[in-house]
């Protein structure tokens, strides 16, 4: 029998906190000077038992919130896809220390898994699983993982899922932690950040609401332009710019449409003659944070980026050092940890500049800035929530804001999968051919994989294909560099946006910097005829052996979205269901395309083809013609939508596949020529459909959902000629 005393029980629990009070001052010190403590130091406090990161819930000196004092190890979750899954599985896998790796991918999009080469893949339902919070919770526990990368879009700004995966999980979320997230990620307290700093903001509503009265009232108070916001928006969704009463309550409505938790503000806008700069922020957590220098991102349309470049077109250096400070100001007081991307707008005309949103996270350009500034933000991201301080990293050291990069100028181009000409519309289809060239000063990004299963582009997920970077000495260098990057670059059968980005580069008030944020939306008839015409000249100087990529079949009917080509083949079994069929067993026949006259399938596919059966000496050489009989047996229309007939005047076709969102139009109303007909969301974007000439609904189709899914080459509206100007309902 072990005899207790109650005093001497007493005196060791009072030693202990003695001790673990010492320890917590050690720690405080060390992240204050900079000061990696070695991992075998005796405590942790509140530390995970298998992570050893600190919770958020934690008692730390002068309010500040560590995640993590320590090496991370064993596993990393990656909670994206595409190009910028690659990038983190390349970063994690180059590591000081190794870390096993963990990626997610659906059954019809898995080339981030062939590309980045993580140690295992998980297999997840379906895109939509991207955001199950509760799935990617149960996912950490079950496979016991230590730290999960966002990358970019899905949840990467829910503070949600960095508190649930800590709390539930045990697993660190690489970022700034849930607090700031909640904090930066909201629009709102994000301005409401700014101002208590100091930083210049424009006028807004001081709460969201989701009232169209309110945001009206307010609207009408500070005066046109202005801007609507969804609160939790992001990617360019949920953001109107208003600059007519009229067009007012249709952009409120769309915006809270658009808006996860359908709130919205309004804020005075600030657009013409405005640049879009955007400040790379690293922190550590302690209060110490850095700069990286600026990206302009001007080059826009419809709040969409399309061409990025660093540092910014702005010459002011001194104007541009005020807003980084202004930045840093900002990430200092909330002790930023991990990346983050600070916004505003910026006049260089007018001296002044605007405090517009934080990115808390990756951002898709942070390409530029480690071309500008020669640091893997990745790498840096995950050595960061390691434990590593800014000074273990060799970024200790302040950079004085008001000078440029040395000697460094870099563009990224966004290649998507769209088609300029026909409003931006979503290609959906295989790519065949992607060829983009490499060389001194040439990047690029992507998951396309050339070497294995070719990538299909699907509704299901962000079209962006590549991200091309160049990088050069000059400005003017960088741009003719990216010129002959466009003008060298192939990719087959899908449509692209390289005729934009051709236009873009090779337009002269690009080359001279005069790119404000509403540039591309005045210019773009302009810019796309530029970039058809080179484009144009690319074709002749390559010969007639190369068809357009932009090319369409000559029925004017869409082309197919499944590629067939000579030499595909199927083995066919043919069971009878017949009980009284004299032959019970499967009989195999095997099909081979010799060549293909007509790819319109599902609606029709004509072919030669190669036709084995199990009596059959050989193949059989056969004209194979596949027609469709009814609506129902076309996989891209439901019996319930009627297909549009191209060459019928009076037939207006669906031009794109997606959600249709809301049709304006009735029976028996007048429509004008280019009147906005109907809305059809393709993922982060809305798209218009307008009609290409005048008359009246006879008929139209009848939406059954608020959101239902049409596919391209559905009849929408049927019109019949109408007596006379008469007054047209709709948007114009």
């Amino acid at each position: 029998m072990v005899e207790v005393h109650f005093n001497e029980i007493l005196k060791c629990l009072t030693n202990l906190y003695l001790k673990y009070t010492v320890y917590y001052f050690v720690y405080w010190l060390s992240s204050c000077l900079c000061i990696q403590l070695p991992r075998i130091f005796p405590f942790r406090p509140k530390c995970h038992p298998r992570t050893h990161a600190l919770s958020s819930d934690c008692w730390w000196p002068t309010g500040m919130t560590l995640y993590n004092t320590t090496m991370l190890e064993d596993a990393y979750f990656i909670f994206s896809r595409g190009e910028i899954a690659v990038r983190i599985l390349h970063a994690a896998r180059e590591l000081p220390e190794p870390v096993e790796t963990i990626a997610l991918y659906t059954s019809d999009d898995r080339s981030h898994c062939d590309l980045g080469r993580p140690q295992h893949a998980i297999q997840i339902p379906s895109a939509s699983s991207y955001l199950d919070i509760s799935l990617l919770v149960e996912l950490a526990q079950k496979h016991s993982i230590d730290a999960v990368h966002p990358g970019y879009g899905f949840l990467s700004e829910s503070a949600d899922l960095a508190h649930r995966m800590w709390h539930e999980a045990g697993s660190l979320v690489i970022g700034p932690g849930w607090e700031n997230l909640a904090r930066t990620g909201d629009k709102l307290q994000a301005k409401h950040l700014a101002q208590q700093c100091g930083v210049p903001v424009l006028e807004a509503m001081s709460q969201p609401t989701t009232s169209v009265d309110e945001a009206r009232a307010f609207a009408t108070r500070v005066g046109f332009p202005v801007m609507i916001k969804a609160v939790d928006g992001g990617g360019g969704r949920g953001i109107r710019l208003v600059r007519e009463e009229h067009e007012l309550d249709n952009s409120i409505q769309r915006a809270i449409g658009e808006s996860p938790s359908r709130t919205v503000f309004v804020e005075k806008a600030a657009v013409d003659g405005f640049h879009h700069v955007e400040i790379q922020i690293i922190g550590d957590g302690t209060g110490r944070v850095r700069h990286l220098w600026e990206r302009d991102c001007s080059a826009q349309r419809r709040f969409q980026k399309v061409v990025e470049c660093a540092p910014a077109l702005v010459r002011d250096r001194a104007l541009v050092g005020r807003v980084i400070e202004s930045a840093l100001r900002m990430a200092s007081e909330i002790c930023y940890r991990s990346l983050g991307t600070f916004e505003f707008l910026v006049s260089e005309q007018r001296g002044e500049f605007y405090f517009l949103e934080v990115n808390p996270r990756l951002q898709v350009e942070h390409t530029i800035t480690e071309a500008i500034s020669g640091i893997d933000l990745v790498q840096t991201q995950l050595l960061l929530a390691q434990g590593y301080t800014l000074h273990q990293l060799g970024l200790g050291a302040e950079v004085n804001a008001s000078q440029p990069p040395p000697n460094a100028f870099s563009i990224q181009l966004r290649l998507c999968a769209e088609d300029p000409s026909n409003g931006f519309a979503l290609s959906i289809g295989k790519v065949t051919g992607f060829s983009v060239p490499s060389g001194h000063g040439i990047r690029v990004d992507t998951h396309v994989n050339i070497s294995g299963p070719a990538l299909v582009v699907g509704s299901n997920f962000d079209n962006l294909l590549a991200k091309i970077i160049v990088t050069a000495p000059t400005w003017e260098a960088s741009v003719r560099k990216a010129q002959r990057v466009l003008a060298d670059s192939r990719i087959d059968g899908v449509r692209t946006n390289i005729n934009l980005l051709r236009g873009i580069v090779g337009h002269p008030d690009f080359m001279v910097g005069r790119v404000d944020t509403q540039w591309l939306g005045l210019n773009l008839d302009a810019v796309l005829q530029q970039g058809e015409n080179i484009s144009e000249t690319l074709r002749e100087l390559d010969g007639p052996a190369r068809p357009s990529q932009q090319a369409v079949s000559q029925t004017g009917l869409p082309a197919s979205n499944l590629l067939f080509r000579k030499g595909d083949a199927w083995s066919i079994t043919l069971e009878p269901l017949s009980k009284d069929s004299q032959q019970s067993d499967k009989v195999a026949h095997h099909l081979r395309l010799s060549r293909v006259l007509r790819n319109e399938f599902p609606s029709s596919l004509t072919a030669e083809i190669e036709y084995t059966t199990p009596t059959s000496q050989g193949a059989i050489p056969y004209r194979m013609q596949l027609e469709t009989t009814t609506t129902a047996a076309s996989a891209l229309v439901s019996s319930s939508h009627r297909r549009g007939d191209p060459k019928n005047p009076h037939h207006i076709i669906l031009p794109l596949s997606g959600k249709l969102m809301e049709i304006l139009v009735a029976d028996g109303e007048d429509v004008a020529e280019n009147q906005v007909l109907a809305f059809i969301k393709q993922m982060k974007m809305e798209l218009e459909v307008r009609s290409p000439r005048s008359g009246r609904v006879k008929w139209v189709y009848e939406m059954e959902d608020e959101e239902e899914d049409v596919a391209e080459g559905m009849l929408l509206v049927e019109l019949e000629p109408n007596n006379g100007n008469v007054e047209v309902r709709g948007k114009l």
